[in-house]
């Protein structure tokens, strides 16, 4: 008889990976059977242990992600259609997270701003550190979440130069003479 491997919150899953390489460093893409459930920079080794999933090796499950995400970068795609897996969140963190999910390519809004749209009683604070945990960076475009004073920090890639190339990217900000 076989075992079945448990994952996030006791249930049975697997985790297909897929690093891509982008103009902001590689990245890595972490896709269950329901869909992406963590990305980030840097490699994927090691991602499906922290998960607590069982990883398989399987491109088409991550086929979407790969996809999207390439377009994204060759300024061709401005909505993710990925599917988000988010089951790994709860309370007051999903609700921000979700409502971050919503807002729009070349857009942008402050934490105070996040925190009212995501109904939670979190102050800005909090919304910055769960902006500096999301698990779904640029799918779940906490790039776009800025300080009412300036950009505010950012923790992927390279740190705020991240950002600053990604609002760039969308239009948000107009590129400097270092861009050019």
């Amino acid at each position: 008889m076989t075992i079945p491997e448990t994952g996030p919150a006791g249930t049975v899953g697997t985790v297909a990976l897929a690093e891509v390489p982008t103009p902001v460093g590689a990245f890595a893409l972490a896709v269950t059977e329901t869909g992406l459930v963590a990305s980030g920079w840097g490699s994927g080794v090691g991602l499906a242990d922290r998960l607590g999933l069982v990883e398989v090796h399987d491109a088409d499950r991550t086929a979407l992600a790969v996809a999207e995400l390439n377009a994204y970068f060759a300024g061709e795609l401005r909505a993710f259609r990925t599917p988000i897996d988010w089951r790994l969140m709860s309370g007051s963190r999903l609700r921000v997270l979700q409502a971050l999910h919503a807002v729009p390519y070349g857009a942008a809004v402050t934490y105070g701003e996040l925190a009212r749209l995501s109904g939670t009683s979190v102050p800005a604070r909090g919304i910055g550190s769960i902006m500096g945990s999301n698990p779904l960076p640029i799918f779940v475009p906490c790039h776009r979440v800025i300080a009412g004073s300036g950009l505010g920090g950012f923790s992927g890639g390279v740190g705020v130069e991240t950002k600053r190339w990604l609002l760039t990217h969308e239009g948000y900000l107009q590129p400097t003479l270092l861009d050019l």
